[in-house]
């Protein structure tokens, strides 16, 4: 989180349309923290988008595109690595954006299938907001304090926030139910 990731996808997809290709942005229809249709990059950058249910749904509307955006592809079913390389092979760019490791630092979601299957990887750096060094973890914090990795978590009234963190500063989360009224 915050190295840029959705910025950087935009600057691409608008360079291509630039270059007069037909562009297409797709976005998991979950993800609605700052719009509804709209990718938009934590400092404001936005780029019409086409929020969608999953695989099915996005491979369906990218007839006669030249580029395909996904982004927050780590929301989408595992399906998504055949489908971005079922529009490769039929000529698109591909261009994805998402989180290679969860909160707990686990591979998230399609993620390592498609590093693994990429022809190009950037693998973008945050900065860390307790010590300002290169962050490549996210700390989920309810109340100030890691999220717990596992069990149910119960929180009456709590802020749930994220953080990115650099390995030193990145507190592993209790594994216990927590309950707090």
């Amino acid at each position: 989180m915050f190295s840029g990731k959705s910025e950087e996808m935009i600057r691409r997809l608008r360079r291509a349309e630039i270059a007069g290709q037909r562009v297409v942005l797709f976005k998991p229809r979950i993800d609605d923290r700052y719009d509804a249709a709209d990718v938009v990059s934590h400092t404001g950058v936005r780029m019409s988008a086409v929020a969608v249910e999953g695989c099915l749904d996005l491979v369906s509307r990218t007839r006669g595109c030249d580029v395909v955006g996904i982004d927050e592809v780590q929301f989408f079913e595992p399906a998504i690595v055949d489908a971005a390389l079922s529009l490769a092979d039929g000529g698109a760019r591909v261009i994805v954006a998402g989180l290679d490791q969860d909160f707990r630092r686990e591979p998230f979601g399609p993620m390592p299938a498609l590093l693994a299957r990429s022809e190009l990887v950037d693998k973008l750096q945050a900065v860390c907001h307790r010590c300002g060094g290169p962050a490549t973890t996210t700390q989920r914090l309810l109340d100030g304090r890691p999220a717990p990795y596992s069990g149910e978590t119960i929180v009456v009234g709590a802020l749930d926030t994220y953080e990115a963190r650099c390995r030193d500063c990145h507190e592993p989360g209790v594994d216990a139910i927590q309950l707090v009224a």
